[in-house]
């Protein structure tokens, strides 16, 4: 995982809100469509987009793809995050 892909995929609100959608449980395509306005091409492209990020994560059960948080991405990226908080006990 690189941090320039994981921010670029997180700079687009519509993925953001994806991310926010399978925060509460794993999804399918169709089902994440279905909560937007778009093109299902359009919605293939931003799961394109957070899978290249390593954002997120699909399994295929028959005849559906199901997506879910690759919960590890994100702790990576509040350590790194974390590094900057101002240590008070650090002079």
């Amino acid at each position: 995982m690189g941090f320039a892909e994981t921010f670029k995929a997180l700079a687009d609100s519509n993925r953001r809100e994806i991310l926010i959608m399978l925060k509460r449980h794993r999804m399918a395509a169709g089902e994440i469509a279905s909560k937007f306005n778009m093109t299902n091409a359009t919605i293939s492209y931003h799961l394109s987009q957070l899978k290249k990020a390593d954002l997120i994560t699909e399994t295929k059960e028959k005849n559906f793809i199901y997506y879910e948080l690759n919960i590890s991405v994100f702790e990576e990226i509040m350590l790194w995050i974390a590094q900057f908080k101002e240590d008070n006990n650090e002079e």
